[in-house]
């Protein structure tokens, strides 16, 4: 549960597993993204590049792993962090209400995305 972060342009940060180091460990998952061009902070910053990217478990929706490419990525994956050491579900990210508008919105929305859930895409 350690995360990865590149101070780049954009920025990149990541924890957790790959959806293809997911399936090669026999999981069977479901992805959900969320674009930063969607965001409303992404969008009054003029940083819409990249998205937020959950890989999560059908069976549980176990976070199995989040990786963030664009505007603050090293301090969104803070909270999926916090959440996979406290065992936090996408189900659990996806309600969990965010300040708007917030780059933080996109965590929530993409956990919603993997389950279908999504109310913004």
């Amino acid at each position: 549960n350690v995360p990865g972060c590149t101070y780049c342009h954009p920025q990149i940060a990541s924890v957790g597993m790959s959806e293809a180091k997911a399936k090669e460990a026999g999981y069977e998952i479901k992805t959900g993204k969320y674009m930063f061009r969607a965001n409303g902070r992404a969008v009054a910053g003029g940083e819409t590049d990249g998205f937020v990217k959950f890989v999560i478990d059908t069976k549980y929706n176990e976070v199995l792993g989040v990786h963030i490419i664009g505007p603050g990525a090293p301090e969104l994956i803070g909270e999926v962090v916090l959440g996979r050491e406290f065992e936090l579900t996408a189900t659990d990210f996806a309600k969990t209400i965010h300040a708007h508008p917030t780059l933080s919105e996109a965590v929530m929305e993409a956990a919603g995305d993997a389950l279908g859930e999504a109310i913004h895409t």
